[in-house]
């Protein structure tokens, strides 16, 4: 598409009180156009239901297979988390044990189906689907979504691919650019694999480079240099910030996040872009978007 389109995201909705109540507040007073879902998180049920609350707000599914609570109980997934019933945070070695045991495969479909039963149980419309700290960049992890998925309505799926200059803007020249080449080959793979399975996703996202510490000045940035077509931007408000929502965010800028999201300098940037043609909304917008072009509406 030549136009532009843009979703703005909150992840990790229902991860803590804080984070709903940020949410909501940037969803009816802020530019917060999408929440991700974490529908095992401890604040979830309130997530629900304030987003039943708020018709526009279009909300999908955070999938959470690191870091974070499980649906199952721990004797159905024994390999998968601890007594606690949470998920680690050890990626590497977790991914290798996905592409070598059989056992431990079948364990994390189960998973995956009960994340997406326990959003359908919500009866909220899903939008979209990603996963906890992009863990659905895995091989694995994606063919099962996408098998999964396409029972449970699947139509979208955010694929993590940055602009190499945000990342090299955010001050991490050498970092953002490995982190360009190894994943090149993986994104490629992705957006092969959504594509045959009729699944939609944006042109790029921004988000990654400086995760936790998307401040006013980072959206304003990449609103000034929004290219044609369509793009997500994600961010992680909270009316509280960093180790109150998570130990493993002990350094996240929660509240600089929430800022942003309702700042009158990035509402003044929106109403500019829109008054130039661009479009706002969640992914189910971008699809009807979509579906009116091709058929020349």
């Amino acid at each position: 598409m030549s136009s532009r389109f843009l979703i703005v995201t909150a992840d990790d909705f229902g991860l803590h009180p804080a984070v709903n109540e940020a949410v909501e507040l940037a969803a009816r007073h802020g530019c917060l156009s999408a929440a991700s879902l974490m529908v095992a998180a401890p604040a979830a049920a309130d997530a629900v239901r304030r987003a039943r609350e708020l018709p526009a707000l279009r909300v999908g599914l955070h999938l959470v297979l690191c870091d974070g609570a499980a649906v199952l109980p721990p004797v159905l997934i024994p390999d998968l988390v601890d007594a606690a019933g949470r998920f680690g945070a050890r990626m590497v070695r977790d991914g290798l044990r996905f592409f070598a045991l059989r056992s431990v495969r079948r364990q994390l479909e189960a998973e995956i189906h009960s994340q997406f039963a326990a959003f359908a149980r919500t009866g909220l419309e899903l939008d979209h689907v990603n996963a906890h700290k992009h863990f659905h960049l895995h091989p694995t992890v994606l063919g099962m979504m996408l098998r999964i998925g396409r029972d449970f309505g699947l139509r979208a799926v955010r694929v993590p691919d940055e602009p190499l200059w945000f990342g090299l803007t955010a001050g991490a020249r050498l970092r953002a650019g490995t982190h360009a080449l190894l994943l090149a080959p993986w994104l490629r793979l992705m957006k092969q694999r959504l594509g045959a399975a009729g699944v939609m996703h944006c042109d790029r996202v921004f988000g990654i480079a400086r995760s936790g510490c998307m401040d006013e000045g980072s959206v304003l940035e990449v609103l000034a240099r929004l290219p044609p077509g369509s793009t997500e931007l994600y961010l992680h408000p909270a009316t509280q910030g960093g180790a109150r929502i998570s130990a493993s965010m002990h350094a996240y800028r929660h509240d600089a996040e929430l800022h942003a999201l309702l700042s009158p300098r990035v509402r003044a940037a929106l109403a500019a872009l829109a008054a130039s043609g661009t479009a706002c909304g969640g992914y189910a917008d971008l699809a009807r978007i979509l579906e009116a072009r091709a058929a020349g509406v």
